[in-house]
């Protein structure tokens, strides 16, 4: 702050002094006060305080220009080169212009009313004859010249930063315009690219897009005087043929920044343009950028483009154009409502040149750069579209083309395609037609992929195009298709075929399959169809590749709405057909099964297409899946994806059964319950061998809810037959409850195509034996909450259920785990007891006539009088007994 003081009392002195003396001398008292002045600024880090700052700028800005305008005067061009660069490279004894260079570099960076007093000082015209000489003059570097290329850096810095300064008010350039070198600079940035100074192009560059950006009436008057955008565009058609492709991007990009920048003072700019081929110039050099190598020149070549975009926006009239709106269309769609953001297209002739590159070139940069621009004018205003499309028909002419472009570009235009529906609301049937025609020649299976992706996408949007795609022949092209590649499939059986598809062609097959998915998905009317082509059996061959299987099951799903007893027969006779391996798509189907039986019409045709018998045949077929440890092929296939089977299959026959008194009554009728029970007990987790060792004491004793806990959430180590055994009990609870089909336990597979999916391969050691369990049974499963809900009274729904575990009862076992066995017989002969305290079960158990069964079973279940469980079970035979209203259960 004292040094502040000090220096402005001696610059009140200079003031004061300054009239009375001859100019050299004021020059030196204020030369000998800069290097204080520059002192102070770097001891107060920046911070200038400094009273008579705008007085010091104008002074020092004026002898700057004064001591340039001496260098410059009288000498050729190369020799006031060399003497600017002299003249403000020097530092020590003889360095006056770098010092007042490096002032007015720090005095430009204060305040606006600051830099004002620079600009008035003829500074602007002064560094622009600088300038002009800098870029257009390249000096012949020596070898002592390398040693100043840092202070020739530091040099070039301050100057550009002192013109971006200047030049970006208004009345900055209209100072420089004193100097008549503006429209040579910029003529000369159209001729001398490839002659000029190479490190004087980029900082050129910059202030020239800097005055561009603060062009006023004066200044387009000016340029526009002297034909400088005339001028400049006839020298690019001559660099166009001549310079590499990233090179005269970057040129014309400063001449373009000048014709987009002034229209909203003035169009005279842009009709100079216009009128002397500047758009048949920008697609010139834009088709020459074709194969230009990935960040050469991408930046101009982005702007240029990014400011063509902008041109379309430039007209002075609004374009009145009239379509035909094709109907049908969307319920939300209103063109007439369509208010304007005022960026609309009113210039055609940029868009030309963008819809021209696309249709000319192949290359994947440049197209899907036009293909951006596109988006970008849409997002403006939505009613570009349609002033796009009525006039111009740009994507409508895209589509006959697309398939000839690199395949991201395919990507992105069908995006583009998707987004008039997805975005703007509205159907554009000619464009639809075209795609579609697309799809039927099949050119490219890749552009055929992707359009049907992009139908996809519209049909999953609104039922609407399921009627325009059924009545435009499009449903009826993919059921041919389907119906083909289903024979091809048939003939295969399993082998690969010369004809099989794999890659795309094997993707298209499964898009093809979504999209009738999709056309049948709440579509009675295509289901008719699809149904009246005779598509169903052909349908059906794609179960069995587990990358079609989804669609396929959607498509059947479909059909069940019409014909419950087709579907059932389908998915029934694909499960009993299936081999014992097949488990994933045995998984499928059950998970197929169970959407259908939500709906109660549906139990009838599951009863009489034999699906009890189906469903507990896959219970039969993996006799001997859970064995610990597991032998033969069972071993490759993993327990988990077993259970997984089980318990889907027992959700399939409680959905079945669910407030269903004609399938209750049939199971029960036809022994289903006990051929469940035989068959769940051969799974081998279960004791079959005969003779089993009885303990004579019982040590500990836990319920059967701490025993789910102690298998499934401690780091109790527990055996692996025993866990199973547990968690088929707990199905059979929820059984018994009603609950089993509303319950989760298993993660979604979703396989990758052509990728069969093997859950048990790598799985971590603590679910090794289940891993695709959720977190039901891990840390989150809540102990507490499910003792309680043991607790309470529950209604037993399936009393059927309760023979089975009773059944089961004395089948938890397992050779050299007596103590344990005992322990979790005795803990579900508890369970069991539980499950009939509420009046509503037990009247329950005795209307369903099962209740001398499920006695019997308990006898049966123990033969010895002296087992420690014969005590329990005749505290169940008596609770039964006692609640029994059946004269033959009394007896």
């Amino acid at each position: 702050a004292l040094l502040w003081e000090t220096l402005g009392k001696q610059f009140v002195e200079y003031e004061q002094v300054a009239p009375f003396l001859i100019p050299e001398d004021q020059q030196r008292r204020l030369l000998e006060f800069l290097p204080l002045f520059l002192k102070a600024w770097e001891q107060s880090a920046g911070v200038i305080v400094f009273p008579n700052i705008q007085l010091l700028a104008s002074e020092v800005s004026k002898l700057l220009t004064k001591e340039i305008k001496r260098n410059l005067s009288g000498k050729p061009a190369e020799e006031a080169r060399l003497a600017l660069e002299q003249l403000l490279q020097q530092k020590g004894e003889g360095g006056d212009g770098h010092l007042l260079l490096k002032s007015v570099y720090l005095l430009s960076q204060t305040d606006l009313r600051t830099m004002w007093n620079i600009i008035g000082s003829g500074l602007p015209a002064a560094l622009m004859q600088c300038l002009y000489l800098f870029f257009t003059v390249p000096l012949k570097k020596t070898g002592d010249d390398r040693e100043t290329s840092e202070d020739d850096a530091q040099t070039q810095e301050m100057l550009v930063k002192i013109m971006l300064n200047m030049y970006k008010e208004e009345q900055g350039v209209e100072e420089l315009l004193a100097a008549d070198k503006l429209q040579s600079l910029i003529i000369a940035t159209s001729s001398l690219w490839d002659r000029c100074s190479h490190s004087w192009k980029v900082p050129t560059g910059c202030v020239l897009r800097t005055i561009s950006k603060a062009q006023t009436k004066t200044s387009i008057v000016y340029l526009q005087a002297v034909d400088c955008i005339k001028i400049a565009v006839q020298n690019l058609f001559t660099l166009a043929d001549t310079l590499p492709a990233s090179d005269v991007c970057e040129a014309a990009s400063i001449l373009l920044c000048f014709v987009k920048d002034s229209y909203p003072v003035s169009s005279a700019l842009l009709t100079e343009f216009e009128n002397n081929d500047g758009y048949q110039l920008l697609l010139k050099i834009l088709l020459r950028c074709e194969g230009l190598q990935q960040n050469e020149g991408d930046s101009y070549l982005d702007e240029i483009l990014d400011m063509l975009t902008c041109l379309t926006t430039c007209g002075k009239a609004e374009l009145k154009v009239s379509g035909n709106i094709v109907h049908p269309q969307l319920p939300h769609f209103d063109f007439e409502g369509t208010k304007s953001s005022g960026m609309t297209v009113k210039n055609l002739q940029p868009f030309q040149v963008l819809q021209s590159i696309f249709q000319r070139s192949n290359d994947q940069h440049l197209c899907g750069r036009i293909l951006a621009a596109i988006g970008t004018i849409w997002a403006w205003d939505r009613v570009n579209f349609f002033l796009l499309e009525w006039t111009l028909q740009p994507i409508n002419q895209f589509t006959d083309i697309i398939h000839f472009k690199p395949h991201p570009v395919q990507v992105q235009f069908f995006r583009l395609v998707e987004s008039i529906v997805l975005d703007l609301s509205y159907v554009p049937h000619e464009i639809l037609k075209k795609v579609q025609y697309l799809i039927k020649e099949n050119i490219v299976p890749f552009c055929t992929l992707t359009a049907l992706q992009c139908l996809l996408s519209m049909t999953q949007k609104d039922l609407l195009f399921s009627d325009i795609f059924r009545d435009s022949g499009l449903l009826g092209l993919l059921l041919a298709l389907l119906r083909k590649e289903a024979k091809i499939l048939r003939k295969s059986a399993g082998t690969h075929l010369p004809g099989l598809k794999e890659g795309t062609e094997k993707e298209l097959n499964v898009v093809m399959l979504k999209m009738v998915a999709a056309l049948t998905s709440r579509s009675m009317r295509n289901t008719v169809v699809l149904k009246d082509y005779g598509m169903v059996p052909y349908i059906k061959i794609f179960l069995d590749d587990e990358c079609y299987r989804s669609a396929t099951l959607s498509i059947l799903e479909q059909l069940s709405v019409i014909n419950y007893e087709e579907y059932m027969s389908i998915i029934i006779g694909a499960l009993c057909s299936s081999t014992q391996w097949e488990l994933h798509l045995k998984l499928d189907l059950l998970k197929s099964l169970l959407r259908i039986l939500e709906s109660p019409k549906s139990h009838s045709a599951f009863r009489t297409c034999s699906g009890f018998n189906g469903l507990l045949s896959l219970l039969s077929d993996m006799e001997g899946a859970l064995q610990d440890p597991p032998s033969g092929q069972w071993a490759a296939v993993g327990q988990n994806c077993v259970l997984e089977l089980v318990f889907y299959t027992l959700q399939g026959i409680t959905a079945a059964l669910h407030l269903d008194p004609v399938n209750s009554n049939f199971f029960q009728r036809n022994g289903l319950f006990e051929k469940m029970a035989e068959d769940l007990g051969s799974l081998g987790c279960f004791w079959t061998e005969g003779r089993r060792e009885i303990p004579v004491s019982l040590e500990k004793k836990r319920t059967f809810a701490e025993f789910l806990d102690a298998a499934f959430c401690s780091s109790e180590p527990f055996p692996v037959w025993l866990k199973n055994c547990i968690w088929i009990l707990n199905f059979l609870d929820h059984m018994v409850k009603g609950t089993l089909h509303q319950e989760s336990y298993f993660k979604e597979r979703k396989p990758e195509m052509g990728a069969e999916a093997r859950d048990d391969q790598e799985a971590p050691q603590a679910h090794k034996e289940h891993p695709n369990l959720l977190a039901v049974v891990n840390d989150n499963y809540d102990l507490s909450f499910y003792c309680r809900m043991e607790m309470r009274d529950c209604t037993i729904v399936h009393p059927g259920a309760v023979c089975v575990m009773v059944r089961l009862l004395p089948k938890l076992y397992k050779e050299g785990h007596a103590q344990l066995s005992q322990e979790i017989q005795c803990a579900l002969v508890d369970h069991i007891q539980s499950l009939v305290k509420s009046e509503k079960s037990r009247q329950v158990m005795c209307e369903s006539g099962l209740l001398s069964t499920i006695i019997t079973s308990c006898q049966d279940a123990f033969c010895s009088d002296s087992h420690p469980l014969h005590l329990p079970l005749t505290r169940v035979f008596e609770k039964l007994a006692s609640q029994a209203v059946e004269p033959h259960v009394l007896r």
